[in-house]
C-alpha cells in the first residue's frame, strides 16, 4: 500500500547565511530575560534587586512540572524585576541584568553525573534546556517516558525548513560532534532502539557528515527529506520518517516518538560535558533591511538593537521585524525586545517587502486545501468562524492546525487564512469551556434536584 504524500509548498529557500560560521557579539551592557521563555508555567524568579550575579547562575526556578529554570546570561548586578512587554503583546516579568564585562563564570557549575536514566532527565531539566527549534517545549518533560519500551523512535530535527534560518544548519556543521554524542547518550539512557536523523535535502553537507558518522553504527540513520516548507513541523516529520499519524489531542510519545531539535540535542551533551546551562544561543540575523546578515552567538536577554548593530545596522528602514521565519515567526513591536531561549532568528524587512497585500474574495480556487500539509480545509474554516459556526469549527478539526501558512501563502485572494485559523482555535476552546461549564452547572441542578426529591419523599 503507497503511503500518502503530505503536501506543503516550495517556499525560496534564502539561506544566505548557511556558510557563515556563528560570531560572537560583544557582551550587552544590559540584558532582560524573560521569565517565560517557554511553554507551561513561568519561571519563578530567586534573585533580588542589587544581587551580583555570575554566568549559568540561576536566576529563575522551574515553577511547576511544565516548566524550566532560568539562567543568567552575563555576569553583573541585578538592577530590576518588573513585568516588560514581549511579542505577542503579553506583559511578563523580567529580570534585568547589568552587565560588569567580565562574563565571569558560576562557580559552583560542575558537570552532572549521570549513570542512568533518571539521573540523564534530571540533568536535562536543570540544564534550562527547552525546544530550541522555536515552540520552547521543556525538553525534560519530553523526556520523562515512563516506560521506556513504548519508545519505538527518536527523530532528531535537523530539517531546518523556514526560508533564510541557517542557524540549526551550523550546530549540525560547526558542532556536530556534540550532535553526535548527544545520540549516543540517549542510545544509553533512552534506550532508543531507532534514531533518526531527519535532515532536508538543501543540506549536503550535514546530510554528508552525519552519514560518514553512521557508517559501522547500528540504529541510527539519516533521512534526506525533500525540501517542501514545512518538513520540520513535528506531525509531518513524524509521518515522513516514520508513517505514523499522531491524532488530534495526542502527543508524539503516544505513538512512540519522541522529537529533539537538533541544537537542543548538541546543547544537552555540552550541559552534560561542561555543566554550563542554556544561557546564549546561535541566532540568524538576515532579511532585507539588514547590511551584513550573519550567523551570531548571542547572550539570552540580549536587547535585538544589540544584535542589528552588531551586523551593521540596517541599510533600509525596517518595515517589519521578526521573531524566528517569514512563515511562522512573530512580529516584534520594538527593537528593545530580548533574544529568547527559543529564538533561532531575528529577521528586518523593508517596506517593499513587509507591506500586507489587499485582500480580496475568496475564488474557491482550493489551492489552500491542496498545500496543506495536514488536509484541513481553510476556506471552510474561516466561512465557520464568520459565522461563529463552533460545532462546525471542531467538525473541521481546526485545531489540528500548525498554523503553518501554507495556506495564506499560497492564496491568490491573500486571504489571511492562518490568522484566521489561529482565532478560531481560540474562539473554539472558549466555546468549548464554556459547554463544559454549562455541563457541569447542569449537572450539579440536576443532582441537587435529585437530592431534593429524595429528601421530600424520605
Amino acid at each position: 500500500m503507497l503511503k500518502k504524500k503530505l503536501n506543503g509548498v516550495h517556499a525560496p529557500h534564502r539561506k544566505n547565511t548557511a556558510g557563515d560560521k556563528p560570531q560572537r557579539i560583544p557582551t550587552p551592557s544590559l540584558v532582560t530575560i524573560p521569565m517565560s521563555m517557554h511553554i507551561g508555567a513561568p519561571a519563578k524568579p530567586v534573585v533580588s534587586v542589587g544581587d551580583e550575579v555570575k554566568v549559568g547562575q540561576m536566576i529563575a526556578e522551574a515553577n511547576g512540572f511544565v516548566s524550566a529554570s532560568i539562567y543568567a546570561s552575563v555576569s553583573g548586578k541585578v538592577k530590576k524585576i518588573d513585568d516588560v512587554l514581549v511579542a505577542g503583546g503579553q506583559y511578563i516579568p523580567a529580570v534585568t541584568i547589568e552587565s560588569d564585562g567580565a562574563q565571569t563564570a558560576f562557580e559552583e557549575l560542575t558537570p552532572p553525573t549521570v549513570t542512568n536514566t533518571d539521573e540523564f532527565v534530571d540533568a536535562v531539566r536543570r540544564s534550562g534546556l527547552v525546544g530550541l527549534g522555536g515552540a520552547g517545549f521543556p525538553t525534560a518533560v519530553k523526556l520523562k517516558v515512563n516506560d521506556l519500551s513504548k519508545i519505538e523512535a527518536i527523530i532528531i530535527n535537523g530539517a531546518e525548513c523556514e526560508p533564510y534560518i541557517t542557524s540549526d544548519t551550523r550546530t549540525m556543521i560547526d558542532d556536530a560532534d556534540f550532535v553526535w554524542e548527544g545520540v549516543k547518550l540517549l542510545q544509553k539512557y533512552m534506550e532508543a532502539k531507532r534514531v533518526i536523523i531527519a535532515i532536508e535535502d538543501n543540506k549536503p553537507q550535514c546530510i554528508k557528515n552525519f552519514r560518514e558518522k553512521c557508517q559501522g553504527e547500528t540504529g541510527v540513520e539519516v533521512k534526506a527529506l525533500p525540501a517542501l516548507y514545512p518538513q520540520g513541523g513535528e506531525k509531518v516529520l513524524i509521518y515522513n520518517t516514520t508513517g505514523k499519524i499522531v491524532p488530534e489531542g495526542k502527543l508524539p510519545i503516544d505513538v512512540g516518538v519522541v522529537v529533539l531539535n537538533c541544537t537542543t540535542l548538541a546543547d544537552i551533551a555540552k550541559f552534560i560535558k561542561t555543566g554550563m546551562p542554556l544561557v546564549e544561543k546561535c541566532v540568524t540575523v538576515d532579511g532585507s533591511a539588514v547590511c551584513q546578515p550573519k550567523n551570531v552567538i548571542v547572550p539570552v536577554g540580549t536587547p535585538l538593537k544589540d544584535v542589528f548593530d552588531f551586523c551593521g545596522g540596517f541599510k533600509k528602514p525596517p518595515k517589519k521585524v521578526l521573531y524566528g521565519g517569514p512563515m511562522m515567526g512573530i512580529a516584534v513591536p520594538d527593537l528593545d525586545v530580548p533574544i529568547l531561549k527559543n529564538t533561532n532568528a531575528v529577521l528586518a524587512f523593508a517596506e517593499e517587502d513587509a507591506v500586507l497585500p489587499k485582500s480580496t474574495a475568496c475564488i474557491r480556487c482550493g489551492r489552500c486545501i491542496a498545500h496543506c500539509p495536514l488536509k484541513l480545509m481553510p476556506a471552510e474554516i474561516e466561512s465557520a468562524y464568520k459565522a461563529k459556526d463552533f460545532e462546525l469549527l471542531g467538525e473541521l478539526k481546526v485545531n489540528i492546525c500548525m498554523e503553518c501558512g501554507c495556506c495564506a501563502f499560497v492564496c491568490p485572494a491573500r486571504r489571511p487564512l492562518v490568522q484566521v485559523n489561529k482565532l478560531a482555535k481560540a474562539g473554539l476552546r472558549d466555546y468549548q469551556k464554556q459547554q463544559k461549564e454549562l455541563a457541569e452547572k447542569q449537572k450539579a441542578r440536576e443532582e441537587a434536584k435529585k437530592q431534593k426529591e429524595n429528601t421530600t419523599n424520605g
